[in-house]
């Protein structure tokens, strides 16, 4: 497969963020590789976005997301779980997508491993952006890597997700912006 370059990235959040649904996020950690093919996805803007991290400019914490579109955003919630983001937009934009949810495709006993879910079931085991993060090995060591050219993390062509499974919500988890409709899910065939 081929590695997304960084003009894919260097648009608007909202649009990466659909177009993201169908490729295929890959980490080489701890010298095992996983993937998945991105199922679910949140956009989130820049200073008019109340429930964005950059609504207030960068900070140490949000700093990642105010690289140029293609690097890596990641974030600590509740005390215990990462969040992996695709960064978006140009250089200063404060843009990224929140990556929710992805399909198993490859070192799934890995990924049972770091979820400590044993069994043969790949159900539940990345469909969270927590559960995701853990799954593929994403903490805070690959914050600001540049997808287009770091060893450990990349996102590579898939499929496009055609319009008729495309499940378009609010956003879940926030308590401002909620009327937007900027979260992406690719729906089971034939639903």
């Amino acid at each position: 497969m081929n590695r997304l370059h960084h003009h894919f990235y260097r648009r608007d959040a909202r649009t990466v963020a659909r177009e993201l649904l169908g490729q295929v996020l890959v980490t080489i950690v701890g010298g095992s590789r996983t993937s998945g093919i991105i199922v679910e996805t949140e956009a989130y803007l820049g200073e008019g976005d109340q429930a964005s991290h950059s609504r207030n400019g960068p900070t140490d914490r949000n700093r990642a997301m105010f690289m140029a579109g293609g690097h890596v955003y990641v974030y600590f919630i509740y005390g215990m779980y990462y969040c992996f983001n695709v960064v978006t937009g140009p250089e200063g934009s404060g843009e990224a997508v929140l990556v929710r949810g992805i399909e198993p495709l490859e070192g799934i006993e890995v990924m049972r491993q770091r979820r400590e879910r044993p069994g043969n079931s790949t159900a539940g085991l990345a469909d969270g952006p927590g559960k995701l993060a853990i799954a593929l090995g994403i903490g805070p060591e690959l914050n600001g890597a540049d997808l287009a050219t770091d060893h450990r993390i990349s996102i590579e062509g898939g499929t496009a997700v055609p319009d008729e499974r495309l499940l378009v919500t609010p956003r879940i988890g926030i308590t401002k912006s909620v009327e937007h409709h900027w979260r992406w899910i690719c729906a089971p065939p034939g639903r």
